[in-house]
């Protein structure tokens, strides 16, 4: 009898525990620390630019919470440097655990524009305090927010053979002090060529709002990994003057080798 008491109490105070906890678990078998994917960028027939996406040898507590640090660097080359010169930093660290931001800093330096901002995020009250050149100040956001940076790394847990062509995966992103659902069209699989041989992918469509850059709600066509990677190798970009076409240029510590064939 005392054994079934016990028993029965230990499972009470073992629910009681998961109703507290505020953090989700997801599970990631498709990245890990010391990730590194460098990018170059065409411009037509022109280099335009090259970027590194790397996530950090060592794991870091933000918010006594141990987190990947995830830096995205992005740089314009060359004569392209004339027309744009662009160095662009982002950093996000994201929870091991639940795949959301804790925190999130970008340093834009685009010709004579600067902009510095950290955003920390509050996941128990669902807050995101943002300090740049203006001061500080709080917003109210949902459950699970992501930032820029986060939302992407998310999107690579995501089982895309639980999905069907056309089915819509939304992740709600805080950027620019706003919150907005990062949606992205599955579309199926496919077979791309590269630099080091063809690779299964599957094809990926961010819905874009209207705006004045890109061209279209489908203007930006995303070709990932169909592997546990779950990585984007290469990735086109129709703007309303021209076209960009962004492709892996080198990589290095992935969790699984890519099948080339």
């Amino acid at each position: 009898m005392f054994v079934r008491f016990s028993l029965i109490v230990l499972l009470c105070l073992g629910t009681a525990f998961q109703a507290k906890d505020p953090y989700r678990r997801v599970v990631n078998h498709s990245f890990d620390s010391g990730e590194y994917f460098e990018y170059r960028v065409h411009y037509g027939l022109f280099s335009a630019a090259d970027a590194t996406v790397e996530v950090a040898p060592q794991v870091q507590t933000i918010n006594g919470r141990p987190c990947y640090t995830v830096n995205v660097v992005g740089k314009t080359l060359g004569a392209f440097g004339w027309f744009a010169k662009i160095r662009n930093q982002w950093t996000s660290w994201i929870d091991t655990s639940a795949i959301v931001s804790q925190r999130f800093y970008r340093s834009v330096r685009e010709n004579n524009y600067r902009k510095t901002e950290t955003v920390v995020f509050d996941h128990l009250g669902d807050d995101a305090t943002v300090t740049d050149e203006n001061g500080t100040k709080q917003y109210k956001v949902p459950n699970n927010i992501q930032d820029a940076i986060s939302g992407y790394f998310f999107l690579r847990t995501i089982d895309f053979s639980k999905l069907n062509v056309d089915d819509v995966v939304s992740v709600p992103t805080f950027f620019e002090n706003a919150v907005y659902p990062l949606k992205v069209r599955y579309r199926g699989k496919d077979v791309i060529k590269t630099k080091y041989g063809k690779l299964n992918v599957l094809k990926l469509n961010p819905i874009i709002p209207d705006n004045q850059l890109f061209k279209g709600e489908n203007s930006i066509r995303i070709w990932m990994s169909d592997d546990a990677n779950k990585v984007p190798v290469k990735v086109e970009v129709d703007l309303w003057v021209g076209s960009l076409v962004m492709e892996v240029r080198n990589y290095r510590n992935i969790r699984q080798d890519f099948k080339w064939f």
